[in-house]
């Protein structure tokens, strides 16, 4: 055979070839057979125009199978593509051929919307100032940053691009100088006086494109080149296909298109075989049963009508009953077909069976493909996608199917939860459930729906993805080999607000609006492309966290950005070139002195001091980049500028960031073109560009991954409808779904509806309805059906409304239980509740679907095996590892806070909640944390200043000055009110630290060793040196202290002790004694304490019950609360206190809190946890102590030693 022969085109009858069919996967069947029959050539493409990505992944994999299932055996050599993207170079390619005119369609036009845009943006100012554009002047008024001039032409220009498409002989009639309106039925209708400004508009545009681009420019706008080649397609007719343009074009499974492209369909199948793969959910003629008929042109139709169907319907319910709309139509179709019936019967007006019914049926094959779906499996949903087929109304319905058994019947099932994370929880749950129950149903047969994916996104990667470690994944405690993995992949993300380096871009982007806070830059060093131009390692991170907090750093990359952002002059402090300096000072001189006023950061050094290169330069880069975009200038300078930008910032060898980066490039060359074929040279802010740039990135495409072998999770988007065995819709909430988009005010197709119009909402009813018609085995549709505040009820989707009530109206089952009872299951609020582990009170089968495989929760529904006896608390086991030495400090903090030491110390486990460092605002006020911190290093030294004779005020000042210098006080006047506050009682403090020099003269060097072991159990000893001893004249010893904290409470309570402060003071006083007498001087701020000398005796009696209590404490937590404590030792309690005693009444008033006062339950975690109420607290018996005998024991000699 010769070469020639080999690549000879096989003929192909030319022809606008309609085939119908109500299940989609006959659709793929017939055009795989139909392509397998009669192939191209070898060099030849198929052309496929598709919807949305995944019908085209799904027609692949269909070509792709073995020819034994009915495939192929390849899917190779197809061009699959979107409608209107081959329309314009079917245009081109037609008009070149036929006029021979290589410039008769541009590649691109002037009047696309992406181009349109910056022409009205420069047209808009100079046309404002026109009479008639008065509504527009009004609006654009006020316009600082041009903000509202590009809101403006971004709308316009959509809105002339969607009259390009549905409303040409609007613009025809406009540039002929007629200002009408022409209605659906052809009338011309005189625009109001406040609209007349569309057609200037309309006409400016064209008089400005001529002036710039000539003939060429004007007659190349999509209506224009519309009707150019409908005149010359008449040329077509039995002659060979032009070059470039597919000799075949099958339009799979679309579910609406314009007027126009039907048009030029039909005009191209003179010499082009166009085979239309049309989803049709019903085998007769529907048109009739929605309003608007009168407004469809086809004198001829497809479909036969139903028997028995009078000629004229009352859709309205406005006529005789015999014709009334639901005694003759299925009302799901009725209510949401409108978009289908639209465009089947737009289809109808080109659509002529008789031309190439026969070619069909030589082949063996049907144009009319309508079966059954009940007799594959008999259940609820079959029965209804049955009854859409065959056009059954509710009163056929009812007497057509049999009873309904909803125990053996889930083919609908309806789920209400709390919220968006609960949804999908739950959906998980199921899905591991219909994975048991199938063996063959595998994760590629389950669609999941929502009506956002951005919203779900992170609620689905939360649930699917916390078992994915396994898989390669990054949960580091789900175990290995966890069952509960289910595959799943996320399409139609947008890539703007989900890919790292997309994140980082727009906030680079964001720069001269930014305060470029610690967690914004933070969050930019968290992109690895990012952290790669500059060298910096993911492990390097939380170094860079520590050096950016401990150098004081909150926001402003330096004064004068600070100044921009309307703050005064000079304020460095805090500052990103405040912190740096600090950093690499403290690198060069370590903790020394101030230089020229920057205190050193002396917290970096060794190895880890490379890092502060790499910071530094990405700190010029971005000041670089800051004052760079501060200036607007021309679209080809912020194009070298962003070019730029992608340069420094990114370096990448990631796939998809690659492409992404590619993708990011056309773009900016798109946005050149685009400005300068408009002649708009004006200076733009970068908020416009900016906007455009990225809003061009989330286009849509066909280059997203979908049928993955995994769970698909999508948005609900035109043409979904691909057959798999579970279909699942979430987030079918009222108000939500339809989704809404009201029409702009000044859109004149709102108010003049023609059959084929878009509508977000008509869009969203017929996907509802083709979800349904697309689930094979179960439809499961959830809402947020209770609030997560009040658990009020809350409504679903009008669209599940309509679903329930016609089930309800049709269907009724076998025991007479309500069918929507058994068909919706009510979640808990939340996923541990006890309801999905103990046993459902009725067998309802939506009872029967409360269950969750988390069996993590299982164990707090589990009755223990081992009941404890009244209030008494387990005791554990001894604990072999148990700490044997105790410092003065531990045992001081067990005396503090005995139930927290045993959480901590024994059981390793903390209740606190880890307090986020705000680091993104400068210091105003300082917290109680924070001003004790600052107060203590201010009196260490000020006190290293008296004891080595220096000015006490000069060590004062200079603490103060290096507190400013490290940015922990506040800029301005603020921080000299806070400098103020810490100075303040350190006169009254240091007065009296003097007088107690005068009493204790002389310094112990040696500090006194501490070494006392636990008698009953010689388990535990306590060991540690006490220092900052002092003698007098005589010999006697004394411990003096500083205090930061206050000993007598200065707010309500004015004048009470803080035992809590005493405590561990007492356990050193207790130690100092146990040899010989030592006195114990506390000075604090407000109020001071001295504790006189005990007898050796008592002192190492008290330290044993100390250390005894310690053991005790250590097996489990003893019921015990100082400040509840003292308030009943205060009152004179004893252990044979009764309830009703004053004792009692102040204990539980200091533990439980009162009007004006926080209880110490409130404060701690662990006695809130262990103890909730005071009443607990004292029933309680631990190891044979109760909350009395421990406070006389433990508390009561402090107790008597300070109050005598």
């Amino acid at each position: 055979m010769s070469a020639n022969s080999l690549l000879s085109q096989t003929p192909l009858t030319p022809g606008f070839m309609v085939v119908h069919a109500n299940r989609l996967e006959d659709l793929r069947g017939l055009a795989v057979e139909w392509m397998r029959l009669h192939p191209l050539s070898p060099l030849e493409n198929e052309t496929i125009l598709v919807q949305s990505n995944g019908i085209g992944q799904w027609l692949k994999l269909a070509l792709a199978e073995d020819p034994a299932q009915g495939g192929a055996g390849i899917a190779a050599a197809l061009n699959v593509t979107l409608p209107a993207r081959f329309l314009w170079q079917a245009y081109r390619t037609v008009l070149t051929q036929l006029t021979n005119d290589d410039q008769a369609v541009p590649e691109t036009s002037p009047f696309d919307k992406s181009r349109l845009i910056w022409r009205l943006l420069r047209l808009l100012p100079s046309l404002a100032e026109q009479e008639a554009f008065a509504p527009l002047a009004r609006f654009l008024e006020v316009d600082r940053d041009q903000r509202k001039h590009y809101q403006l032409a971004e709308r316009l220009a959509d809105l002339f691009d969607q009259y390009q498409v549905y409303r040409a002989d609007w613009l025809d009639a406009w540039a002929k100088g007629n200002d009408v309106l022409i209605t659906a039925r052809g009338e011309a209708r005189p625009l109001e006086a406040h609209q007349l400004w569309q057609p200037e508009l309309w006409r400016a545009l064209r008089d400005d494109v001529a002036m710039t681009q000539g003939d060429a420019g004007l007659n190349s706008s999509r209506a224009q080149v519309h009707s150019r080649f409908l005149e010359v397609a008449v040329q077509l007719e039995g002659q060979a296909c032009p070059p470039g343009l597919p000799r075949r074009l099958i339009i799979f499974g679309i579910s609406s298109l314009p007027q126009q492209t039907l048009e030029a369909l039909a005009g191209l199948s003179r010499c082009c075989q166009i085979v239309l793969c049309v989803h049709n959910p019903c085998q007769y003629y529907w048109a009739d049963i929605i309003e608007h008929k009168d407004l469809l042109r086809a004198s001829r139709y497809r479909q036969r009508r139903k028997a028995g169907m009078p000629d004229a319907l009352d859709v309205l319910g406005t006529g005789d009953a015999d014709d009334a709309l639901h005694l003759h139509a299925q009302p799901l179709l009725a209510a949401w077909g409108k978009q289908g019936r639209d465009y089947l019967r737009l289809l109808d007006e080109h659509d002529d069976s008789g031309n190439y019914q026969t070619l069909f049926e030589q082949q063996a094959l049907r144009i009319d493909m309508f079966e059954p779906f009940s007799d594959e499996h008999p259940c609820l949903l079959s029965q209804l996608q049955d009854d859409i087929r065959e056009l059954r109304p509710v009163t056929e319905t009812q007497t057509h199917w049999p009873a309904l058994d909803p125990a053996s019947d889930d083919s609908i099932v309806f789920h209400i939860a709390h919220g968006p994370q609960r949804e999908v929880e739950i959906l998980h749950d199921q899905l591991l459930a219909a994975f048991s129950a199938d063996p063959d149903l595998r994760p590629r047969d389950i669609i999941v729906m929502v009506p956002d994916i951005d919203r779900y996104a992170p609620h689905i990667e939360a649930v699917f993805g916390q078992y994915r470690s396994a898989f390669g994944g990054y949960n580091a405690n789900a175990r290995p080999d966890d069952p509960r993995y289910i595959p799943y992949t996320l399409s139609d993300q947008a890539s703007r607000h989900r890919l790292p380096m997309m994140i980082a871009l727009e906030k680079l982007l964001r720069l001269p609006e930014l305060r470029l806070s610690v967690s914004d830059l933070l969050d930019l060093l968290e992109v690895p492309a990012l952290r790669a131009r500059f060298g910096i390692d993911e492990h390097d991170l939380p170094t860079l966290s520590r050096w950016i907090e401990g150098a004081g750093i909150r926001w402003g990359l330096n004064a004068e950005q600070r100044t921009r952002l309307d703050l005064p002059e000079g304020l460095t402090q805090n500052t990103w070139a405040f912190g740096l300096r600090r950093l690499l000072l403290g690198y060069t001189v370590g903790s020394a002195e101030a230089w020229q006023g920057i205190e050193p950061f002396d917290d970096i050094g060794g190895l880890e001091a490379s890092l502060a290169g790499p910071l530094a330069n990405l700190l010029e880069k971005l000041e670089t980049t800051w004052e760079t975009f501060c200036q607007p200038t021309d679209t080809a300078t912020w194009v070298a500028r962003l070019r730029e930008l992608l340069e420094t910032y990114f370096l990448t060898d990631d796939a998809q960031e690659s492409v992404m980066l590619t993708k990011l490039e056309t773009a900016l060359q798109q946005l050149l073109d685009s400005t300068e074929e408009a002649a708009l040279y004006d200076s733009l802010p970068l908020s416009m560009v900016r906007e455009h740039w990225l809003g061009q990135i989330d286009e849509h495409s066909l280059s997203q991954r979908f049928l993955a072998g995994a769970v698909n999770f999508a948005t609900l988007m035109p043409m979904r409808a691909i057959p798999f065995k579970h279909v699942c819709l979430l987030g079918m909430n009222d108000g939500e779904y339809p989704r809404s988009q009201p029409p702009l005010d000044f859109d004149l197709m709102g108010s003049d509806y023609r059959p084929g119009d878009r509508s977000r909402r008509e869009d969203d009813r017929y996907l509802f309805l083709e979800a349904l018609l697309s689930a094979r085995q179960q439809l499961y549709i959830s809402w947020v059906g209770r609030s997560q505040i009040d658990n009020n009820p809350m409504p679903p989707s009008v669209l599940v409304g309509q679903l329930r009530d016609h089930l309800e109206a049709g269907w009724h089952t076998h025991n007479g239980e309500p069918l929507l009872e058994a068909l919706t299951t009510e979640h808990p609020l939340q996923p541990f509740s006890r309801r999905y582990f103990t046993e459902q009170a009725s067998d309802s089968p939506a009872q029967a679907r409360l269950f969750t495989y988390a069996h993590e929760w299982h164990a707090l529904h589990t009755p223990s095996g081992e009941s404890t006896q009244g209030s008494q608390s387990p005791e554990l086991k001894a604990d072999s590892e148990q700490q044997s030495t105790l410092t003065l400090n531990q045992l001081g903090s067990f005396l503090r806070d005995p139930a927290k030491a045993f959480f901590n110390t024994r059981l390793g486990v903390y209740f606190e909640q880890e307090a986020l460092t705000q680091l993104d605002v400068e210091p105003f006020t300082l917290d109680g944390l924070q001003n004790w911190q600052l107060q203590d290093r201010l009196i260490a030294a000020q006190r290293h200043a008296v004891d080595n004779g220096q000015p006490r005020m000069e060590a004062l000042h200079a603490a103060l000055e290096r507190f400013k210098g490290q940015g922990v006080l506040a800029v301005g006047a603020f921080g000299e009110r806070m400098r103020e506050a810490l100075a303040e009682p350190m006169d009254a403090l240091f007065g009296a630290y003097e007088e107690a020099l005068q009493e204790w003269p002389h310094e112990v060097a040696a500090p006194q060793a501490v070494h006392v072991v636990e008698r009953t159990k010689e388990k535990v000893a306590l060991e540690d040196w006490l220092g900052e001893l002092r003698e007098d004249e005589a010999g006697n010893r004394c411990r003096l202290l500083l205090l930061s904290s206050s000993l007598v409470s200065q707010g309500r309570g004015r004048g009470q002790y803080r035992w809590q402060h005493l405590l561990r003071p007492w356990v050193a006083h207790l130690a100092g004694n146990s040899e010989r007498p030592m006195t114990t001087q506390l000075l604090s701020k407000a109020g001071h304490v001295r504790l006189e000398p005990l007898e050796a005796e008592n002192a190492r009696y008290q330290l044993q019950n100390l250390l005894s209590a310690w053991c005790d404490g250590m097996q489990a937590p003893l019921p015990l609360a100082p400040q509840a404590a003292f308030a009943w030792l205060a009152k004179l309690g004893t252990p044979e206190s009764e309830p009703d005693s004053d004792a009692y009444a102040a204990a539980e008033t200091a533990y439980e809190g009162g009007r004006f006062q926080t209880g110490e339950v409130a404060q701690s975690a662990y006695l809130s946890h262990q103890w909730p109420s005071f009443e607990r607290l004292v029933s309680e018996q631990a190891l044979g102590h109760r909350f009395a005998t421990l406070t006389e024991a433990l508390y009561s000699p402090l107790h008597r030693a300070v109050k005598g």
